[in-house]
């Protein structure tokens, strides 16, 4: 069972039925890490159970802000806090501290940390929706523990496990500086096991701030809710948000790959002035109401599925015209969207190579100049 599954934030459906299927996303395919060496330094805490326990308990270590689902059962919770009232090793944890807030982000271990808070509060897994949660008795262990709660071991088992020793290896990014995107790789390779998680998800996980709370917004606007589609179990939605928002507002020139390139914006942007952030809510929902308006479902569609480069290049580009204090009308950017698809160098740019240097620029470049003439 893989210690970092994770439940994906979902929502009412407001759109048409569309799946992740539908999206076209040659992108995907590239990549994922800068050509860049990381300078990281990582040191050993060994935490007894009780400490790590109210420290979860006070915020100084964080399971991300994160909708995740607790995967393990009463058994497999019940095994490991035998193993620990039984002296014998278990599996370490690992940690980021975050430069900011100075608390310890979880990067793997989430299950074990649970089990535990669980366990010493006395109700298991009480976040999987049940109006009556369960009680936290130990099952399938041996009899002296089986059917204990935390509360009820005896008193020398109880301090035994306060006792027990748990190994952290906590990591710290120290160059680059400007960034700690080593942080997001450790966390993809630590998460590998069983369904792999997307970057978006991953981002949600450790990035929590006001960008990623006002991209998470933005992803129920109504005029966007009926282009997308329901809402994408695995945040290919907010995916496209954030690309939008990036492509537009980065203060770095776009530069492969494309998912770097995303991270790096959402560190670099996690709590932005508040202005910022209304400049990106305001910006956004004109567009997508103007594209709602003008086209439909059909927007960023030339074949079946939603093309990514088609909106990531489109959606700029009427924001360009927009931030002019030029509304086109819905007429004008009908005519401007079809011409736009014929031309045989835009075509080339929005379905080879999406995520290189020239397949951007070049897309962005004519949908800017279509979209000012529209």
């Amino acid at each position: 069972m893989s210690d970092s599954d994770y439940e994906i934030e979902s929502s009412a459906v407001l759109g048409s039925d569309v799946n992740d299927d539908d999206i076209e996303d040659e992108s995907e395919r590239e990549d994922g890490v800068a050509p860049v060496k990381y300078d990281v330094t990582s040191y050993g805490v060994d935490f007894d159970v009780d400490g790590l326990y109210r420290r979860l308990k006070r915020g100084e270590i964080v399971v991300p802000s994160f909708q995740r689902n607790f995967v393990w059962t009463l058994r497999e919770a019940s095994r490991f806090i035998e193993s620990l009232l039984l002296g014998l090793p278990v599996p370490g944890i690992f940690l980021a501290r975050d430069a900011d807030s100075g608390e310890l982000l979880v990067i793997d271990g989430q299950q074990r940390l649970k089990s535990l808070m669980f366990f010493y509060d006395g109700v298991f897994n009480p976040g999987n929706g049940d109006v009556n949660p369960r009680e936290f008795r130990l099952r399938d262990v041996q009899e002296t523990f089986d059917g204990r709660t935390y509360d009820s071991l005896d008193a020398k088992d109880r301090i035994d496990l306060d006792n027990s020793v748990i190994h952290a290896t906590v990591v710290k990014q120290d160059f680059p500086t400007e960034d700690d995107t080593s942080i997001y790789h450790i966390f993809e390779r630590l998460n590998s096991g069983g369904r792999r998680l997307r970057p978006q998800e991953m981002r949600t996980a450790l990035y929590q701030g006001e960008l990623i709370d006002t991209v998470r917004e933005l992803n129920h606007h109504p005029a966007w809710r009926n282009i997308y589609g329901k809402p994408s179990p695995r945040l290919r939605d907010q995916e496209l948000v954030l690309r939008f928002l990036a492509l537009s507002f980065s203060e770095h020139k776009y530069s492969r790959p494309l998912q770097e390139f995303l991270t790096k914006f959402v560190i670099a942007r996690r709590n932005p002035p508040l202005q910022v952030l209304e400049l990106y809510r305001k910006t956004f929902t004109q567009v997508a109401d103007l594209w709602w308006e003008a086209l439909g479902s059909r927007a960023f569609r030339p074949v079946r599925a939603l093309n990514a480069a088609v909106f990531d290049s489109m959606f700029c580009g009427l924001s360009k015209r927009i931030n002019s204090y030029d509304s086109p009308d819905a007429a004008g950017i009908v005519i401007a969207y079809d011409d736009l698809l014929r031309d045989v160098e835009y075509q080339e740019a929005v379905n080879q190579s999406t995520s290189g240097e020239w397949s951007m620029d070049t897309r962005m470049e004519k949908a800017i100049n279509w979209m000012a003439q529209s």
